[in-house]
């Protein structure tokens, strides 16, 4: 499968919470950064246990914003609503013969930093999309 395909089956599968589908789409020894929260996530299990943790794994709905890949990197915007909160996340997946081997993702929420004072003369506020 090119690595598009198994990166929005990834997103489809992680909305269905069809955690073995989403291990069948994860390399063993894949490497998960998560730099905002400052974790590394080592090996197939431990990134299916966190991200079936009931604490991580609520019924929110997963939209895939933008998708665009180059080779075997896949960068993907999508965004989780929960009751108090958007997240959005923007990952950096590689993928090498059928399978997600690293990642890089960037989790936030929309206006979480506030802006600065001094650029208030410079910028306009940001509506989400």
């Amino acid at each position: 499968m090119e690595p598009l395909k198994v990166v929005a089956h990834l997103w489809e599968r992680i909305e269905a919470r069809d955690w073995d589908a989403v291990a069948g789409l994860i390399a063993e020894d894949a490497v998960i950064e998560w730099p905002v929260s400052g974790e590394r996530i080592v090996g197939r299990a431990n990134f299916i246990a966190v991200i079936s943790d009931d604490d991580y794994a609520d019924e929110s709905s997963v939209e895939v914003l933008r998708i665009l890949a180059d080779g075997d990197l896949v960068v993907t915007e999508v965004e989780m609503p929960e009751d108090h909160v958007v997240y959005r996340a923007v990952s950096l997946w590689t993928v090498r013969e059928g399978l997600i081997v690293g990642a890089r993702e960037y989790w936030t929420s929309p206006g979480q930093d506030p802006a600065p004072r001094w650029r208030a003369g410079y910028v306009e506020p940001l509506r989400a999309d």
